[in-house]
């Protein structure tokens, strides 16, 4: 696990347990509830750093831990694995509240809330905007090439070199190219997030096989499906420039012999 956000679990179970003390064993389960809300969904700039530690994150789903509305139907990387961290916070911290009496469970092991606790509100539900990142600001303005930019341009390299001596097509080729530089695995993919935690602001939008991962994909594979996208895009807008791709009255490119069609990521 990452030493961040182990420091962090930490943290959060020692307010924990000073809220409840101070409470006297009140309210254990909405406090715990409301704390991880707080503390646990953490900005692009606070969750890349922990991913760049602890790639595995990068395997989280949505489940049903999305508890934003607005989220909810597509969310965010970055609200994927939130959810996913704070979700086992609250696993922890009412294993914490059962073995300090604050919190019972009945005969088939099911929680019990007082009157009172159940009365309560539910917490708000917790919301981050991860289209803000200073780190990818300051990482934009530095001199050199940057780990995605490395990634697509040896994609472009491959690309021109074959483009004359492969059988295929211009766009067969770009798609063939694009899978072969392809990142899939959570080591490859979370050193671009901590270049970049922009990336945690990618979504879903249907750009990953519904059925290969029943609809809920793996955070890190939506960001490689994207930057798979971006690949593809990069290498047909140069197909078009060298004459080898036609296109649309927009500039857009064309599939050989299909004026609709797109490039499909799976």
């Amino acid at each position: 696990m990452s030493q961040l956000l182990t420091r962090l679990i930490e943290r959060v179970r020692a307010d924990y347990l000073v809220l409840m003390e101070q409470d006297d064993g009140r309210h254990p389960y909405t406090t715990a509830e409301k704390i991880c809300n707080e503390r646990l969904y953490l900005s692009a700039d606070e969750l890349a750093p922990i991913i760049a530690e602890d790639p595995t994150l990068l395997a989280a789903r949505r489940g049903n831990l999305i508890a934003s509305e607005s989220e909810r139907g597509n969310p965010s990387v970055g609200m994927i694995i939130s959810a996913n961290i704070a979700a086992a916070m609250m696993e922890g911290l009412v294993d914490v509240a059962l073995d300090h009496g604050w919190l019972t469970v009945d005969g088939d092991g099911r929680l019990m809330l007082n009157a009172d606790e159940l009365k309560l509100p539910e917490p708000l539900a917790a919301n981050v905007d991860y289209s803000v990142s200073e780190t990818a600001r300051e990482n934009l303005l530095l001199p050199g090439e940057s780990r995605l930019t490395r990634v697509m341009n040896s994609a472009e390299s491959a690309f021109v070199e074959r483009l004359g001596d492969e059988p295929l097509d211009a766009y067969s080729l770009a798609l063939q190219i694009a899978s072969e530089y392809s990142l899939f695995a959570p080591d490859d993919i979370a050193p671009l997030v901590e270049e970049n935690p922009l990336l945690l602001g990618l979504r879903g939008d249907g750009m990953v096989d519904e059925e290969m991962f029943e609809g809920d994909p793996p955070a890190g594979m939506i960001v490689s499906a994207h930057l798979t996208q971006m690949v593809v895009s990069q290498l047909l807008e140069l197909a078009v420039e060298r004459g080898v791709l036609g296109s649309d009255s927009s500039g857009h490119p064309l599939p050989p012999g299909d004026d609709s069609a797109g490039p499909l990521i799976h």
